[in-house]
């Protein structure tokens, strides 16, 4: 700032600070612009590489067709079969003992399981099936001896099929 003289005009310095102050702040806000235009075009010229970095659509993976399954074998279908249905997961647990008899149609835990799930699901005859399967690939006749929950159920499902058979008979007439 320049020293005011004693008799010098104040009026007509200050307008010229004033106006110095000015043009101070236009030439900062044309350095702002010029740095923001600077910045867009930077940003516009590395947009493109930026899209060219990520696929617009996730590829799908490559399926192999020489790629079989290959069953953990029954017993461990039936292992899992069990946490399945443990859980809840009936559609699971239906898989994995269907996947048990499949591996070996005389593996007689696979069958106790199926009935399991069956009844679970309602599907009663699907149920009793599975069960007397059960009973049938027992290895010898002591384990069918042992096998009292299958025969409890058994027989429980006939009971219940027989009273729905008589009730929808009755009510057909």
């Amino acid at each position: 700032m320049a020293a005011l003289r004693p008799h010098q005009d104040t009026t007509s310095t200050r307008c010229i600070l004033t106006h110095h102050a000015g043009l101070e702040r236009i030439l900062d806000m044309r350095r702002t612009v010029k740095i923001l235009l600077v910045a867009a075009f930077g940003i516009i010229l590395a947009a493109p590489a930026v899209r060219a970095q990520v696929p617009e659509k996730p590829p799908s993976p490559a399926i192999n067709p020489d790629w079989d399954y290959t069953s953990p074998g029954p017993a461990k279908c039936v292992e899992i079969g069990n946490v399945y249905l443990h859980k809840g997961n009936l559609k699971g647990a239906l898989s994995r003992f269907q996947e048990a008899t499949k591996d070996n149609p005389h593996y007689a835990p696979a069958y106790l399981g199926l009935g399991k799930v069956y009844e679970r699901m309602n599907e009663k005859r699907k149920a009793l099936t599975a069960y007397q399967r059960y009973l049938d690939e027992l290895p010898s006749a002591k384990d069918a001896a042992e096998a009292k929950d299958a025969k409890r159920a058994i027989a429980r499902l006939q009971k219940e099929m027989d009273t729905n058979d008589r009730g929808a008979s009755a009510n057909d007439k």
